[in-house]
């Protein structure tokens, strides 16, 4: 479903609040409720609006969609921007765990994200505009794999065109997911999702949402 909006502000305001609310829903079944959130700039203003909701945030799982192999003191670290923008407020409550372990291995990394999962009641995603979802790149060597049906959680992924090793979410690990909300600006990135809404495409990794939804999947797009 697409939900459009004149201007940042107001996409931000109407995300937060349905954000907030399928938390509330879910909270209403369940002990806990996992969220999990993707870096990058386009969020920032999203997770200072959301920490400012009143909500049971104790009772929330926060969890990383996808992370760039470096420390949290490294300018690129997704975790890093989920602490300075999210875990403020009432949001500072939520437990929150990174994917990046000191001194381990990736692979250790991986295999620790995967003990650790549980089932995803909420993931918010961004898109690249070469269709990437996640760190699920059209160029890894890990694409196929990643895309695999009964692929682990978290898998290890070495995009070609972008920096650092990545700690991603599967597609599998998505396809799980009680609800998707994909939140885009800008007009490229509206033609490339209407594209990938065509047919599945391994050129546009997004397509495997976008064409074929198997959850709850809202787009939230400003110009």
């Amino acid at each position: 479903m697409w939900h459009e909006y004149p201007d940042p502000s107001t996409c931000v305001d109407a995300l937060a609040e349905d954000i907030a609310q399928r938390i509330r829903q879910g909270l209403q079944t369940a002990d806990t409720f996992t969220v999990a959130v993707s870096g990058g700039r386009t969020p920032v203003p999203l997770f200072e609006r959301l920490a400012e909701i009143d909500l049971d945030w104790q009772r929330v799982r926060l969890r990383l969609v996808d992370e760039r192999y470096v420390p949290v003191s490294h300018p690129d670290s997704n975790e890093s921007l989920v602490r300075r923008h999210l875990l403020s407020g009432p949001a500072r409550h939520a437990d929150f765990q990174g994917l990046y372990q000191a001194g381990a291995t990736i692979e250790a990394a991986v295999a620790a994200a995967n003990a650790d999962a549980r089932p995803i009641g909420l993931t918010l995603l961004g898109m690249g505009e070469d269709g990437h979802m996640a760190s699920i790149f059209p160029d890894a060597p890990q694409l196929e794999a990643a895309l695999a049906a009964h692929a682990a959680c978290y898998l290890h992924v070495t995009p070609k065109q972008a920096p650092h090793e990545r700690i991603s979410l599967s597609l599998a690990a998505l396809h799980a997911c009680q609800h998707i909300i994909l939140h885009i600006v800008g007009t490229k990135k509206r033609e490339i999702l209407l594209e990938a809404g065509h047919k599945i495409d391994r050129r546009l990794p997004i397509s495997f949402l976008a064409a074929e939804r198997r959850a709850s999947f809202h787009v939230h797009w400003h110009p």
